[in-house]
């Protein structure tokens, strides 16, 4: 069968139908993946405080080696590491990381990665025909340990800022849904689950956080933990919405006057961040247009006029 212009063009209007059907359908196959993760996290979260809660009652009785005595050893291990492995773990669970041996294996990477690149480039040195003197030397060892000591946090960091960015985006409208729920009377830890599970498609991130959270407040004694773990974990708006409901409780002022105060709040953030991106976008198009537009409409206006002193002279 030979090619011709017509039967590229039917199969290429064929793959091109075929692969805006697949990416139209994608978003809505994902639905049920991630509201099926959703309720993975709940009752992974929930089996986890159940066999905690179970532990701490059965502490009295003889003891067994477990997983649950590998993962308290981690604990104390990381303990051992003082004021900087509370940061760490503050901030392996703000970018998502919440495994218990997490902070173990970012403080070992931060002394292995360094001491590695190290060797790696005093090999690269010593196999190199030609002559590096010392100080070049000293600036390519340092740099390297340097970079190998810093990278684990620059990565962690920034997937913990894109994670909180993304959470602060959705948490104004899932703080509405939460006060329209409490002010029609259902419980806070309903609420929470309520609201987790309509934002599970919107945002993933957010709808796990309060999934954790409603898990933590229904099966822990103590709600300002929950709260208080869930704003460690989330961070900026996920934060103040636990400080307030923290002192609501402590208090006992009304729970909904304390979330319409924050709802109030937020979207005068939000107002208040949309006038600042709409002040900054003339300056940051200023270099642009001069670059790209200036010189084009110099050539429209000039171009006939220096074509014509050309043919002139």
């Amino acid at each position: 069968m030979e090619l011709t212009t017509d039967l590229l063009v039917v199969v290429g209007s064929a793959v091109a139908g075929a692969l805006s059907f697949a990416a139209f359908a994608y978003p809505l196959l994902q639905k049920g993946d991630k509201k099926e993760r959703f309720k993975s996290v709940i009752e992974k979260k929930r089996k986890a405080l159940f066999e905690q809660s179970k532990e701490e009652l059965n502490n009295k009785g003889p003891k067994s080696v477990s997983a649950k005595d590998s993962v308290s050893a981690m604990f104390k291990m990381q303990n051992l590491a003082g004021e900087y492995g509370e940061k760490v773990r503050s901030l392996l669970l703000q970018a998502g990381i919440r495994s218990p041996s997490a902070p173990i294996k970012y403080m070992a990477t931060q002394i292995l990665l360094p001491i590695f690149l190290v060797l790696f480039a005093m090999f690269i040195i010593s196999s190199s025909h030609k002559e590096i003197s010392s100080a070049l030397t000293f600036v390519i060892l340092g740099g390297g340990a340097l970079f190998g000591f810093f990278m684990p946090r620059i990565l962690v960091k920034n997937t913990a800022i894109k994670r909180i960015e993304e959470i602060n985006l959705t948490f104004p409208d899932a703080l509405d849904m939460m006060l329209i729920c409490v002010q029609g009377g259902i419980g806070l830890e309903q609420t929470v689950d309520r609201v987790a599970m309509e934002v599970s498609e919107h945002s993933p991130t957010l709808a796990e956080e309060l999934a954790i959270l409603s898990a933590e407040m229904a099966m822990l004694n103590d709600r300002r933990t929950a709260l208080s773990d869930f704003g460690r974990r989330v961070g900026g708006h996920g934060k103040s919405f636990a400080t307030a409901l923290i002192q609501a409780e402590q208090y006992g002022t009304s729970v909904s006057q304390a979330l319409r105060v924050m709802s109030d709040e937020l979207r005068d953030i939000r107002m208040a961040n949309a006038e600042q991106k709409a002040a900054s976008l003339p300056p940051k198009l200023t270099v642009p247009m001069i670059l790209f537009f200036l010189p084009a409409l110099f050539i429209v206006i000039l171009g006939p006029s220096g074509i014509r002193m050309s043919e002139t002279f």
